[in-house]
């Protein structure tokens, strides 16, 4: 998929070339925690783990439950994990080559 060119612009780019500069955990965590706020980064992190019970086959519930997440939120990140821009799926992907229990179900 292609990448919604109405998000591209100078300061995108810069915010993913720094990201991409990243070389640890660690250093993400100094990163995004200058970067953001402690709220900003907690709901990044539900997003993907979301993201991630969804393609384990979780159900909308558990998924709430475990998350806090709202069913909108939810939602939103089903459509797109099916109609997105691959982005979702080409990390989760990635995650679950490097950890073959990443995509079990959550228990």
């Amino acid at each position: 998929m292609t990448v919604n060119e109405k998000l591209r612009d100078h300061l995108h780019d810069q915010l993913f070339r720094a990201i991409l500069e990243l070389k640890s955990v660690d250093e993400c965590y100094e990163f995004f925690e200058d970067l953001c706020t402690i709220q900003e980064m907690k709901a990044i992190s539900a997003r993907l783990e979301v993201a991630r019970m969804l393609k384990a086959g979780d159900i909308y519930e558990d998924i709430v439950r475990k998350t806090g997440a709202s069913t909108a939120t939810i939602s939103r990140i089903k459509r797109c994990l099916v109609y997105g821009s691959g982005g979702y799926e080409k990390i989760l992907t990635r995650m679950a080559e490097k950890d073959p229990d990443f995509l079990k179900l959550s228990k």
